[in-house]
This record gives structure tokens, C-alpha cells and sequence, in this order.
């Protein structure tokens, strides 16, 4: 295996399905059983998913909510996501735990670095919810902190694309992918692989970003064994077409 250990970062709006709004139980199934084909190869995994299916606290702010309101609501939605993939997770055969950035008992488990390592050195999925509980940092910022502070080989972006471009792929039908890609040419082109927040805490923490299509049946396992699948973003790798 390229990668022992793995944070998987997922949109709120992927578990939601076509429409992006609310839970697919279907979706989250099929996601459940990726996971499932790596921790059965003896991958340690942890998983982070954004709210935005649910509720938006940035989005919020636009209708006269309060931010830090207005972000705690999204860090809700979080938890609401994460409770229903465990459960997919658990449906799929696996040991799955909701792991909480504030304390939410008993909904959820208090997240503590060491308990979630031991978690997941057991076998277990832990499922890391409510962002970093703080107001004015995206699911994105939470994802990264977590790879960090868990020691993950590197951060899983699973996003509908398979990978980062040179331009935007939806908007430019002569848009390359790139196979790798250093932080600094991300940077030097204005790339949104993710917010700079999250962006710049990788970078400086040598956290690698791999970009990938997460709905591609396979994807994960091939990601996971080292076959060449999305794009990887590191400050060791070259920037390859």
C-alpha cells in the first residue's frame, strides 16, 4: 500500500446525491463500501464531510445571519452528515464512530488525537464532525488540521472531478489535468484545490493532497495501492501534465 493511513475529505454536497441537497442513503452505501475495500487491506482511515448539503454558514451571513451563529448551524450540519455515514459504514460490516470537535454526548464521541488513533489502529472509521469548532474555518481547514494532528499519509480530497486543471474543466473543454503538482505552481496559478487556509497548513506541514474523483467505482482502492488516479499536490512531486 502507497498510503497506511488516510483522511478522506468529502463535500456535504456529494453525499447528498444529483441534486446535492439532503442524504442519499444510496450514495452514502456506495461510498461506505469504497471505504470498507481499503480498511479490509489494513488502511487506517479517518473521514472529514462538509455541511453544505445541510446548511451553509458563509451563505448565511448573506441572509442576515450572525457568522459565528451562522457557522456553528453549518458545524451542525457536519455532525448530521457524519452520523448517517457511520451508520452506512457500520451497514457496510465496519467499526464506525462520529468523533466531535465540541462535546456532544451521547450523540457523538469527544475528539481526542490519541483515542482516535487507538480507534483506528483497531480497525475502526472515525468520522471527524463539527469542524474545528471554531467559527470562520471551512470543513476544508478541519480536514487538513486533522490529517496533520492524526499523522495521515496524505489528505484525500473526493471530489466529482477527477482531479486538479489548468483551467476549469466545466468551463473549458480544452482544460489538462495534471498528474502532480507542486504547492507553489497551485499557488503561482491561482488553483482552487482548496481554501488557503487548509492550502497553507498542508504546505507547511508537508501534508500531501491528492484530488480525485470519488464517484469512479474503484477509484479509492487504486488511489490507496499507488496506481495513478486524480492529482497529487505536494512540495516534493513535480508538476506533471
Amino acid at each position: 500500500m502507497k498510503y497506511n493511513r488516510i483522511l478522506l475529505k468529502l463535500s456535504g454536497e456529494a453525499i447528498g446525491g444529483s441534486d446535492g441537497v439532503g442524504l442519499d442513503e444510496d450514495v452514502m452505501a456506495c461510498y461506505a463500501e469504497a471505504v470498507a475495500s481499503v480498511v479490509r487491506r489494513g488502511v487506517q482511515v479517518a473521514i472529514v464531510i462538509g455541511g453544505g448539503n445541510i446548511f451553509r454558514g458563509l451563505a448565511g451571513t448573506e441572509r442576515g445571519f450572525d457568522r459565528v451563529r451562522g457557522d456553528q448551524m453549518g458545524m451542525l450540519a457536519t455532525v448530521i452528515n457524519s452520523i448517517g455515514l457511520s451508520l452506512s459504514l457500520r451497514n457496510a460490516g465496519l467499526k464506525a464512530e462520529v468523533f466531535t470537535a465540541t462535546p456532544m454526548r451521547p450523540m457523538a464521541r469527544y475528539y481526542m488525537r490519541d483515542e482516535v488513533l487507538e480507534y483506528m489502529e483497531e480497525g475502526g472509521v472515525a468520522v471527524v464532525a463539527g469542524g474545528t469548532g471554531n467559527p470562520f474555518f471551512t470543513t476544508d481547514s478541519a480536514a487538513a488540521l486533522r490529517a496533520c494532528e492524526l499523522g495521515a499519509d496524505a489528505l484525500l480530497k473526493g471530489t466529482k472531478v477527477d482531479g486538479v486543471y489548468d483551467k476549469d474543466p466545466k468551463k473549458h473543454t480544452d482544460a489538462v489535468r495534471y498528474r502532480s503538482i507542486t504547492f507553489d505552481k497551485v499557488i503561482e496559478d491561482n488553483l482552487r484545490v482548496m481554501d488557503q487556509t487548509a492550502f497553507t497548513l498542508c504546505r507547511e506541514n508537508d501534508m500531501p493532497v491528492v484530488v480525485f474523483n470519488i464517484n469512479e467505482e474503484g477509484g479509492l482502492k487504486r488511489l490507496v495501492a499507488g496506481e495513478e488516479v486524480g492529482t497529487i499536490v505536494s512540495n516534493h512531486v513535480k508538476t506533471i501534465i
